[in-house]
């Protein structure tokens, strides 16, 4: 034990000479200043009573506010601090310069448009409809076009023509599409007329269908105004026809209905006795409905402002319409924007890309004698980039 004992103080004396030896050069360094850093004074723990408190605003107790909430405080109302300066009651923050993203995303909405108001007894067949309640609707629309009611008659005649949340039964919306029409119910007698044209679940009677439609014309509603417009056209060829016509359509573009506003516009364009201001408006209806996407009216809308046709020429938006026309699959587009390319209308010339729109306006049967000459005018390497391009193209 007692040499045991002698080993262990031997080698705690050994550690303590180690410690000592690397810790004496510590004790002669100066710093910057001069003062060496053993007789440095020990830094002490600040006194609480001399810190100052740190400002973290008002939060909202767990019983009235939002625990999920992240609550920085009055971080704006206090001016910034510098290094070595303690603030002071004075001071004051600056004033904001501009607008802060987060005050005008907290910027109040403007004031809803009054509602109007609505004395009638609500539709509670039609509300569950909206809801897709769908077997509601039908036990409420069912007593009430028994008894005759025309818009439950049409609104049970919808469901059952469509299927839903019932078997699908045409004879009989068929039949309720009649009753209503009966009743004088708008969308009832353009839908009634059309089975009476085409006979589908119902005898065809043209002289009936024809009355049905031009009094759902004269209701308001819109399919039934261009319908009705294009009967007349089509019973009387010519401009006595497109003068009868005139105003149905106009009610219907009004509605926005894209077939009525392309036919409007070509109406005020073609009748020479339409009134200036009409007329100057053929290019806006076109406009609006190649906006609508009806690719006709998108042809139509290019082809104009190409050719400066009721209005200026531009080559770049008749350029931009063309191009949404044939990447929807357009033929007449495909095979005009070709000519574009070529000669550089509205766009850089490209003969690979004026190549590949003839190789998808020829395969869909549009024969174009001047773009074939530009075809086979092309080198092999070119045709061939044309025609993997071709094979490329899918429509949006």
């Amino acid at each position: 034990m007692r040499s045991i004992s002698s080993h262990h103080r031997l080698i705690l004396a050994v550690l303590a000479g180690a410690c000592l030896a690397l810790a004496s050069p510590a004790i002669g360094q100066e710093g910057e200043d001069g003062l060496e850093i053993g007789d440095a004074p020990a830094i002490l723990p600040a006194d609480p009573d001399e810190a100052g408190e740190i400002e973290r605003g008002a939060r909202p107790s767990s019983s009235t506010g939002d625990a999920n909430t992240l609550d920085r405080g009055d971080r704006d109302s206090l001016p910034p601090v510098t290094k070595g300066a303690k603030p002071t009651a004075d001071d004051k923050p600056d004033e904001l310069q501009g607008i802060n993203i987060y005050l005008r995303m907290g910027a109040p909405l403007p004031e809803l448009p009054p509602e109007k108001p609505y004395d009638g007894k609500p539709d509670e067949a039609y509300g569950a409809f909206q809801r897709g309640l769908f077997l509601t609707a039908v036990d409420k629309a069912l007593p009430r076009a028994q008894l005759g009611d025309p818009a439950a008659q049409t609104l049970l005649a919808e469901i059952m023509s469509r299927g839903l949340g019932v078997k699908r039964d045409l004879k009989g919306a068929a039949f309720w599409y009649g009753q209503a029409a009966q009743g004088g119910d708008p969308s009832a007698m353009f839908k009634y007329a059309l089975l009476l044209m085409e006979g589908r679940e119902v005898t065809q009677d043209r002289a009936k269908a024809d009355d049905y439609m031009r009094r759902a014309a004269d209701a308001g509603n819109a399919s039934a105004q261009f319908n009705w417009a294009q009967i007349l056209v089509s019973g009387t060829p010519g401009v006595r026809g497109l003068t009868a016509a005139m105003p149905y359509y106009e009610k219907a573009a009004e509605q926005g209905i894209a077939d009525a506003q392309y036919a409007l516009a070509q109406v005020y364009s073609a009748l020479k006795d339409v009134p200036p201001e009409k007329k100057a408006r053929a290019r806006e209806w076109m406009m609006r409905a190649a906006r609508a996407g009806f690719d006709t009216a998108q042809l139509d809308m290019g082809l104009w402002l190409v050719n400066g046709y009721n209005g200026p020429r531009d080559y770049e938006a008749g350029y931009r319409w063309l191009s949404i026309a044939a990447a929807r699959g357009n033929v007449v587009a495909q095979n005009r924007i070709a000519h574009l390319y070529i000669n550089a209308l509205g766009t850089g010339p490209n003969p690979v890309e004026a190549a590949k729109w003839y190789v998808l306006s020829r395969r869909a049967g549009l024969k174009d004698p001047a773009l074939e000459d530009f075809y086979l005018g092309l080198n092999e390497e070119q045709q061939k980039q044309a025609i993997d391009l071709a094979n490329r193209f899918r429509r949006i």
